[in-house]
């Protein structure tokens, strides 16, 4: 027998993947009046909003009395492909309750079937929950429930070469932190603004070079160097202003407790429309938009047409365009506020044609 060959040096190596691709999303649905829609008859359906997934349309259809006479005592919920494919879409989903989706650490494909939508068939839970167990549980409040639908759209899967070790891990950048930092410290701060009786030190550099508004206030009239001088700002509140000049530091605003965000982001946008700060607009319109309700949408229409904010105007014209809303916020002191100020606006909430 031949003695075995002997090598000399290090071992060579090399790796390889398979990988599946996938698109993920997820579309939260609020039934919002679940005694009324109890009375819709066993097998027939309401249906959510059409949205987007991994490139294709997606519909969630709520069966309130169940699909079947198999389901007649529960809830049943499915999901459909609303639109025509010309291939197979192969895709893993879950419907749950929105609270216990969103403490979810990972999305739990592992434990889920792998589904084909093509035709019209459509896949779901038909025992969702029992309608008397879910009237006793805490889900159901204030007569309404929200359910959360995630997807993944499965693409290729293909096998690929893996990178090589990575040895240097870069951190996230971190100057929006020492910029915040150095706004919270006031150290080097050459600039105070007077503001609802308080007194706020900044860098006048910072707030100049994101709005062009500062700019003119603190290069224009200000003299270079005189730090002993104090720009007085009037019609707004302190807590605002803070919150603009953190925003001007760190590019994001603080955490928010959800009862207060909405009237924050009111007064920061009409801080941000005096200022000219386009996407501190934009983060504030957008997340106004959550909060339109029959309470406050005659409030957050009247800010989107004073200060032209048409994303938000659509918002709020999305909402009304429901003849529940409609009814439920013509009752309110603020709609008739409404018609006070902005008539025209109120026209042009009338003439809306109403859904088919």
């Amino acid at each position: 027998m031949s003695s075995p060959i002997a090598c000399v040096g290090e071992p060579s190596g090399s790796a390889s993947a398979i990988v599946a691709t996938s698109a993920r999303g997820y579309h939260t649905l609020k039934i919002d009046g679940y005694w009324c829609a109890k009375a819709t008859p066993t097998g027939e359906f309401l249906q959510s909003s059409q949205f987007f997934v991994g490139g294709h349309c997606w519909r969630i259809y709520y069966f309130p009395n169940g699909k079947d006479s198999e389901t007649a005592d529960y809830i049943s919920f499915y999901l459909k492909l609303d639109e025509i494919a010309t291939e197979d879409v192969k895709t893993m989903f879950t419907i749950n309750f929105a609270k216990v989706a969103e403490k979810r650490l990972s999305w739990p494909w592992a434990s889920t079937t792998r589904y084909v939508f093509g035709g019209k068939q459509m896949w779901g839970y038909p025992k969702f929950i029992k309608r008397e167990d879910l009237e006793k549980s805490e889900h159901l409040k204030d007569d309404s429930f929200t359910i959360r639908c995630d997807i993944a759209v499965i693409h290729d899967i293909c096998t690929k070469q893996t990178s090589a070790p990575k040895f240097v891990f870069v951190p996230p950048p971190e100057l929006n932190q020492h910029l915040g930092d150095l706004l919270k410290t006031e150290k080097g701060a050459d600039v105070v603004f007077e503001v609802g009786g308080e007194r706020i030190a900044a860098h006048r550099c910072v707030p100049a070079s994101r709005s062009p508004v500062f700019s003119a206030e603190l290069f224009g009239v200000m003299k270079e160097g005189d730090t002993a001088s104090v720009i007085h700002i009037d019609d707004l509140e302190a807590q605002v202003f803070k919150e603009l000049l953190y925003f001007a530091y760190t590019d994001s605003l603080r955490e928010a407790k959800e009862e207060e965000e909405d009237i924050m982001c009111q007064h920061l946008l009409v801080a941000a429309d005096r200022y000219n700060m386009e996407r501190l607009k934009l983060i504030c319109e957008e997340k106004l938009c959550k909060y339109i309700d029959a309470g406050s949408v005659p409030t957050i229409l009247a800010l989107a047409e004073q200060y032209h904010y048409n994303g938000l105007k659509k918002a709020c014209f999305d909402f009304l365009s429901c003849p529940a809303h409609r009814r439920a916020v013509v009752a309110t002191e603020g709609f008739q506020n409404l018609c006070k100020s902005f008539p025209s606006l109120v026209m042009e909430l009338i003439a809306m044609p109403s859904p088919p």
